[in-house]
Order: C-alpha cells, then sequence, then structure tokens
C-alpha cells in the first residue's frame, strides 16, 4: 500500500509516546514520574503562549518548534490518563472527530446553509443538543475562566451576539462606547479609584466589541502593539548605546528625537 499523507505524523507520533513511556518508566526520569495532568497545566500555558508567539512573529520554523512542545504536553497528559485508567488518547481523538462530524453537516452530511450567520445558529444549536443532561445548559456555561481578560471579553460578546443580544448598529456601538469614556472621566474627576477601574473597565468591554464588529480581535491587536513598542524601545537603546550613551543619560526629548528616528527606519 502507498504511503499516504497521514503515515509520517502517525509514525512521529508513535515515536513521541515513546518517549513519554520511557521518560515515565521505573527507570526513567524522576521529575517526569512526578508529574500529572495537573501539575503540567502551567507548562502547557506556557508552551502555548509561546507557540502563539512564534505564530505571530512569522516564522515557521519557531512555529513549529513551538507546535511540538504543546504536543509533547498534550501527549504526556493523555498518556497519564490512560495509566491511572480514565480514558485513552483515541478516546479523546474519537470524540474530537465526532463532535466535529456532527457540528459541520454541511461538509459531512447533506445540509445546507446560505450564510455563516445560519451556519453559526447550528453551531450553537448542536452545542445546546450535546450539552443536555450536562452542567453547561447556559450559554456561558462553556466559557473558560481562565482566559485572559481581552479574550474572554471578545468571547462574551461573540456568544451574545450569536444569541441576538447586541446592538443593532456599528453605530450604536460608537455611542455607547463614548458614553463609557464620558463615564470613566466623571469617575476619575471625582477621585474614586474603585469607580474610575470599573468605569475603564466598561470602556474597555465594549471597545472590545467594537473591534470584533469590525474584524479585529482585541488580544491579538493589543499583543501587536505591545511586540511593536519592545521592539522600537529595543532600537532606541542600540542607537544610544551606538552613541556612547544611555537612555537614562537622555531627557525625555531626546527619547522622543531617538523614537522618531526608529520610526522613519521602519518606514524606509
Amino acid at each position: 500500500m502507498s504511503e499516504t499523507k497521514h503515515d509520517a505524523p502517525a509514525q512521529a507520533l508513535r515515536e513521541l509516546l515513546g518517549v513519554i513511556d520511557a521518560l515515565i518508566a521505573p527507570d526513567g526520569c524522576p521529575w517526569d514520574k512526578e508529574q500529572t495532568p495537573l501539575t503540567l497545566c502551567d507548562y502547557l500555558a506556557e508552551e502555548t503562549f509561546e507557540l502563539i508567539e512564534g505564530i505571530r512573529s512569522g516564522k515557521p520554523h519557531e512555529a513549529m518548534e513551538e507546535l511540538g512542545d504543546v504536543m509533547f504536553i498534550l501527549l504526556f497528559m493523555a498518556t497519564l490518563y490512560e495509566r491511572e485508567g480514565s480514558h485513552t488518547l483515541a478516546d479523546s481523538l474519537n470524540y474530537s472527530a465526532a463532535k466535529m462530524i456532527r457540528r459541520h453537516p454541511h461538509v459531512f452530511g447533506d445540509k445546507h446553509f446560505d450564510n455563516i450567520t445560519e451556519l453559526w445558529d447550528n453551531w450553537e444549536k448542536t452545542k445546546r443538543e450535546e450539552n443536555k443532561g450536562t452542567d453547561r445548559k447556559r450559554v456561558y456555561d462553556s466559557l473558560p475562566s481562565g482566559l485572559p481578560p481581552l479574550l474572554k471579553a471578545y468571547r462574551i460578546h461573540s456568544k451574545a451576539a450569536r444569541n441576538g443580544f447586541t446592538w443593532p448598529s456599528d453605530r450604536e456601538v460608537e455611542v455607547q462606547l463614548r458614553e463609557e469614556w464620558d463615564e470613566w472621566q466623571e469617575a476619575l474627576a471625582q477621585g474614586h479609584a474603585g469607580n474610575s477601574e470599573r468605569e475603564f473597565g466598561d470602556y474597555l468591554f465594549t471597545l472590545v466589541e467594537l473591534g470584533r464588529r469590525k474584524g479585529i480581535k482585541a488580544n491579538a491587536a493589543l499583543d501587536f502593539a505591545n511586540q511593536k513598542f519592545l521592539s522600537r524601545f529595543a532600537r532606541m537603546e542600540e542607537l544610544a548605546e551606538m552613541r556612547g550613551q544611555t537612555l537614562t543619560d537622555l531627557g525625555l526629548d531626546e527619547m522622543n528625537t531617538l523614537w522618531n528616528e526608529v520610526k522613519n527606519w521602519e518606514r524606509s
């Protein structure tokens, strides 16, 4: 039988599972043998953030490496669950495949949708049917509590919109955003720290929705802004060092001059 596109990854998967088996064998690594799915959670979060950074960097090789690290942690967890008799890796994979098939009747069945809205409506309907008899009966019951706040706000707005609870137009969101801004400014003027924080949160929450409607994910947008600032700041430090200075030697006007040099260099 000729090799298929799935043969190579299947073989690599077996090899990585073999590595994990060796690590947690009686004569394996003392650290690995002490791990549980719970203790691996922080490592999974860390590796996931590194994967995201690798993807957003636009460097496929870094993404490849970090994807492998995430896969290692996931397979490690699956192996530990299997050894304790909870479930197997095959159980997880089969569950996911069956779920995706159910939720894509337009691909694996004869269902037809005229637009994305109809597709999402069916997705939510299928999820509700799947969650019958579980503790995930409400719209937000499946929302992970540990999501980064900006991403969580995006998901909250997205789910609300899919259920018809959102502003009818972008214009109305913009009006609401200005109202939230005014309320934040009023709280600042009153000098009440607690109110200021809450009103600022309301402003951000509404801003996330306006971005969502424009096809912008606030979490990713802010991450790009963070990385842009860090890159420019590092370049400022390099320019100062080339001139025998440090940033602490410079005043604000001089640093702004360096900042503008960096921006002009980026445009050239």
